[in-house]
């Protein structure tokens, strides 16, 4: 009896290191609604590097939705190894939940976001209704499509976005703060739980005149559905919208891929993963890569979480906490 305990036990352990040795060989990231096309690319090119470097072949398997709701999906089961998304405090949940540590944005360079963008509108051909800046948005002529800021970290920078000019338009009086906001929501036809559906509604539907999403979509969109159709406007300010990574320590542990999860998100501060980034619409902090593309760039004066509204802390608990001014200002819908 205890030699076939031992033997069993031995079978285990074997059975055991097998799988953990093949999970070790594949990542699920779990991204943002808009970056498919992104990230293809990156996965492309991570995987031709991490073969000629240490001759593994890898795979990479994405999930994409909004990031608030890509969050909860991992709080809720979904065993993502890494995460790569464009909201801080959606990160930050996952600390509270206890899969990733503390100290995470000091694991990476420039606090763990290795490209930004910002918030920039899409218009139609010709720009037919000539918006140029915010207070564009507030017009009854004009029709706005973002996402939900409950589900989309998206929308929530364009939420933000929005309230930062209006705080210095209005000298940071509330009421007229609050009720420039109010009116880009009633301005919104419908709203859409992440940034690639608000992009079918702008793009197939023909549903609004102004699309609102990071300044590297409004690239992708008329790549892909013709630059004859549409026109990115960037705004005279914007907020900059900072990219968090993160590995998921907790199911990373669990896969035996900590080592993989770590090379994954390096290979996005690498030159060549910063061409990549680059090259699809996205700003990037390496210094050649970005001289390269700065003619596709046009000059913006970019405000920051902390400068405007003291940090994602302060957002968390007076904008996007239950009860909060997005509660408020967005209501019922």
């Amino acid at each position: 009896m205890k030699r076939l305990t031992l033997a069993g036990a031995a079978l285990a352990l074997i059975l055991g290191s097998s799988v953990h040795a093949q999970a070790a060989d594949k990542l699920l990231n779990a991204s943002y609604d808009i970056a498919r096309e992104l990230f293809a690319e990156v996965n492309e090119g991570f995987i031709a590097r991490y073969k000629a470097d240490k001759g593994v072949d890898v795979t990479i398997d994405q999930s994409h939705g909004g990031s608030s709701r890509q969050a909860r999906a991992i709080l809720e089961g979904l065993e993502a190894d890494v995460v790569t998304f464009n909201q801080v405090t959606d990160i930050d949940a996952l600390v509270k939940g206890g899969f990733v540590p503390e100290n995470w944005q000091e694991a990476f360079p420039n606090q763990a976001s290795p490209y930004y963008s910002l918030p920039a509108f899409l218009v139609r051909t010709g720009n037919p209704k000539s918006v140029k800046d915010w207070d564009d948005l507030v017009r009854d002529d004009v029709k706005i499509v973002f996402p939900n800021p409950k589900t989309s970290g998206n929308a929530r920078y364009t939420y933000l976005a929005a309230t930062a000019y209006a705080k210095e338009a209005f000298g940071n009086d509330p009421v007229k703060v609050e009720a420039f906001v109010k009116k880009i929501f009633d301005n919104v036809p419908v709203f859409d739980t992440g940034g690639r559906a608000a992009t079918t509604t702008f793009v197939e539907r023909e549903i609004g005149d102004v699309l609102i999403t990071f300044e590297a979509e409004t690239r992708g969109i008329a790549r892909e559905f013709g630059e004859d159709k549409f026109e990115t406007v960037v705004p005279s300010v914007s907020l900059l919208a900072e990219f968090p990574v993160a590995v998921v320590e907790k199911v990373a542990e669990k896969h035996g891929t900590q080592e993989l999860a770590k090379d994954y998100l390096s290979f996005l501060y690498a030159p060549e993963g910063q061409e990549i980034l680059a090259a699809n619409g996205n700003r990037v902090h390496d210094e050649t890569v970005a001289a390269k593309y700065k003619d596709q760039f046009p000059d913006v004066r970019l405000v920051t979480v902390e400068d405007v509204f003291g940090g994602w802390q302060a957002i968390q608990t007076e904008h996007f906490a239950e009860g909060g001014t997005l509660d408020r200002l967005y209501g019922k819908r």
